[in-house]
């Protein structure tokens, strides 16, 4: 999962004779409020609608707008997680794609990325989701998953988070394949794992919509 396999081609980038009006325009008419800018192959960072409607002038020409998010960008061959994380350290809805050798490659959009993730912690799959709460020195995932399978359960995905309340803690979110927690949960507590939270699907529960409601918010976001 690259990030080059989710450049969407429908986003063209700014060039540095464009100006404000067509800027707004082309957002207008992909229904995004940023765009990279680009200069001979080179990144120059993200013009925004907000930064265009504060400067006010539609004949501006790009150039003499000086982009935001200059570093806002992952290297073609870095995972889906990486684009993410440039995502939220930059608070950006477009994350760019960039080749080793720093040529414009393409951007990304935090849609496709968020359909990506959901893909990769098997949101598509029926099952439920657990959330587990431990000190991290007592983590493994041999022993989480031998009490899982104890159960005829398996672990379908995994992700692992700082305890926002105690960060001497982790949140161990865990997509499994069965939708019946019950004798899951009563195993779990029975070997000592505090749950947190949990998350039932049901079993007529399968549009995108929903499995990608179900990311977010087991996922906090």
């Amino acid at each position: 999962m690259q990030a080059y396999e989710f450049i969407n081609n429908l986003i063209p980038p700014l060039k540095m004779t464009d100006n404000a009006q067509k800027a707004l325009a082309w957002m207008e008419e992909i229904r995004q409020d940023v765009l990279p800018v680009v200069d001979e192959g080179i990144f120059k960072g993200l013009v925004t609608d907000d930064l265009i409607y504060t400067l006010n002038n539609p004949e501006l020409k790009i150039a003499d707008i000086s982009p935001e998010s200059v570093t806002c960008f992952v290297y073609q061959d870095k995972h889906i997680y990486d684009v993410l994380r440039v995502a939220a350290e930059h608070q950006s809805n477009m994350v760019a794609v960039l080749d080793r050798e720093q040529h414009y490659q393409g951007v990304i959009t935090m849609e496709d990325a968020i359909s990506a993730f959901a893909e990769s912690l098997s949101i598509q799959s029926q099952g439920a989701v657990v959330v587990l709460s431990m000190f991290m020195t007592d983590y493994s995932m041999y022993e989480i998953a031998r009490v899982i399978e104890s159960e005829n359960a398996k672990i379908l995905s995994s992700f692992i988070s700082v305890d926002p309340l105690d960060d001497s803690k982790i949140k161990v979110t865990l997509k499994l394949d069965k939708t019946e927690l019950r004798h899951i949960k009563a195993t779990l507590e029975r070997f000592g794992y505090r749950i947190l939270d949990h998350y039932q699907e049901e079993q007529e529960q399968s549009n995108e919509q929903d499995r990608i409601g179900n990311l977010l918010r087991f996922l906090d976001l």
